[in-house]
């Protein structure tokens, strides 16, 4: 789903009398690769610029969703079981949003450009390997490294762009562009996932990141400009505990899905995870320079839009996975019509976001107009509920219209709750940690949902005198139908948070962050 869009602003702010793209050390080079070189072809060339931004940005916010489609096919081609499928999503998830503080903080240190190159290649050799990938291991391994790869780029992309388009009007329409790219970026990935599986293989929904990363590394070499150097420190430990910590628990909910709650293995997990998360915490609180201000959090609306924001995307995230497995193994569509089943949901998103920015939230107020959204997508979440065997696509485009007119409504508010009143040296931190937030609730969303997945599928009864493929169908279409009430629960657990925690403000969420006098505010989206 979509990406928020307001990232470090604190990150990407240049000292007074500073020009975008000025080099903060002279490196050695060749004539066209030296910083005043780069910076006369970035003025020269704006438009090319900003295409490398954005197709970078949408290369990384697709392949969340560009998977989705051919999971049908690649657990048929590798041998993955039900419950381990899932990994497919959360090795990604997991390591973009556990890095993705650690890669705004490179770009500080290193500086911009070279950790946006550097991320780019990542990606770009890891979507190769997994393309190559003769089993599931090799597969997980290449999507985590694409995460750390896109946790690189990212952040970088957006303060690249900031930078490198210094004038008001022009940063505002830039920006205007990458906000459509992040909202849009998930149904591209879910179509063109479902054209490559169709024409081609589930292999080329990994492969297609090569030649467009590599057209990316070549040309954006010599055009990107430098940004200044920032002294300071890496907090590893601190990206490594929460990222290996998260991931443990995703992989104890995975593991009780298919092993059972008393395994050595699920209580292992759970133990692994418990201990690295209290030595994260325990971590920031001492570090120089946390890579999660823990400060953040003493803001109640703050806090609480954290927590909402983590509940929604995790019943989001199983509606995607076990919708799209619905489509494609109940309905018996092709990867290409799931692809474009989705459609629908995107286009009301964007509508609906844009209209919550530009009109809804002056009009109706940001508190309120959560609650309608949230309402809206717990609404949505429950009508799938009533999903059957028998169900044809009538019964799945409502719900989604639904689920996806809520959400729009609701993250342009949500967002703003999650940037109020941050102190600007913690701006950054606050906005990549809106992102953490919906990467991490999507990969333990998923994780929780297909356990209850699981342990349905093994209690459900089959009725006598079904055939082999009736029968799976009884039984995914009964376990689906827990996993749909589950995540309905975490709507609602959503709803109740957003009314009864976060209080009503006064101002407008375009006040929620202070901003410099000369650079505007971008449009909140998600």
């Amino acid at each position: 789903m979509p990406v928020l869009t307001p990232l470090a602003r604190s990150l990407t702010r240049r000292p007074s009398g500073e020009s975008a793209g000025q080099p903060a050390t002279q490196a050695a080079g060749s004539a066209a690769g030296t910083p005043a070189r780069r910076n006369r072809l970035a003025q020269a060339s704006p438009a090319l610029v900003l295409a490398i931004i954005l197709i970078s940005q949408l290369m990384v916010v697709l392949d969340a969703t560009i998977v989705n489609v051919a999971l049908h096919d690649i657990k048929a081609s590798l041998g993955f079981s039900a419950a381990g499928l899932s990994w497919v999503i959360n090795a990604y998830t997991l390591t973009f949003g556990g890095f993705l503080l650690l890669g705004a903080r490179a770009g500080d240190i290193l500086g911009r450009r070279q950790v946006f190159l550097g991320g780019i290649a990542l990606f770009t050799v890891a979507s190769l390997a997994g393309g190559f990938a003769t089993n599931p291991g090799e597969l997980l391994a290449a999507r985590a490294l694409q995460g750390v790869g896109g946790a690189l780029a990212s952040p970088s992309a957006l303060a690249l762009l900031m930078t490198m388009f210094p004038d008001p009007k022009a940063r505002t329409r830039a920006l205007g562009l990458y906000t459509a790219v992040s909202i849009g970026g998930a149904a591209v990935g879910l179509i063109a996932g479902g054209m490559l599986s169709e024409w081609a293989s589930w292999r080329w929904v990994l492969f297609v990141n090569v030649p467009i990363g590599a057209v990316l590394f070549v040309l954006a070499r010599p055009v990107l400009g430098d940004t200044p150097r920032q002294p300071g420190r890496f907090d590893l430990a601190g990206a490594i505990t929460s990222t290996i910590g998260m991931a443990a628990l995703v992989y104890g909910f995975v593991t009780a899905a298919s092993d059972g709650w008393h395994d050595a293995r699920t209580i292992g997990s759970f133990a692994v995870g418990l201990v690295l998360l209290a030595a994260f915490v325990f971590t920031e609180l001492r570090a120089e320079a946390p890579i999660t201000p823990l400060r953040l959090f003493a803001n109640r609306n703050r806090a609480s839009s954290y927590v909402a924001r983590l509940f929604l995307v995790a019943g989001m995230m199983g509606m995607f996975f076990f919708l799209t497995q619905f489509l494609r193994g109940v309905l018996g569509y092709s990867d290409l019509v799931t692809g474009f089943a989705f459609l629908p949901l995107t286009l009301v998103v964007f509508t609906a976001s844009q209209l919550s920015a530009r009109v809804l939230v002056d009009r109706v107020g940001a508190h309120r107009l959560m609650i309608i959204g949230i309402t809206f997508s717990t609404t949505g979440m429950l009508w799938l509920t009533q999903l059957g065997e028998h169900s044809g696509y009538a019964s799945v485009v409502g719900p989604l219209m639904v689920f996806g007119l809520g959400n729009g409504l609701a993250f342009v508010p949500l967002t703003s709750a999650a940037l109020e009143g941050v102190d600007p040296r913690d701006a950054g931190a606050a906005s990549g940690l809106v992102n953490v937030m919906q990467q991490l609730g999507g990969a333990l969303g998923l994780a929780v949902l297909v356990t209850v997945f699981g342990s349905a599928s093994k209690s459900a009864h089959v009725p006598a005198g079904l055939s082999p493929a009736d029968a799976a169908r009884h039984v995914f279409v009964t376990a689906a139908d827990k996993a749909f009430w589950t995540a309905s629960a975490f709507l609602l657990g959503t709803l109740l948070l957003v009314a009864f925690a976060i209080r009503g403000e006064r101002r407008t969420p375009a006040a929620a962050v202070p901003v410099a006098a000369d650079e505007p505010e971008p449009a909140l989206a998600d």
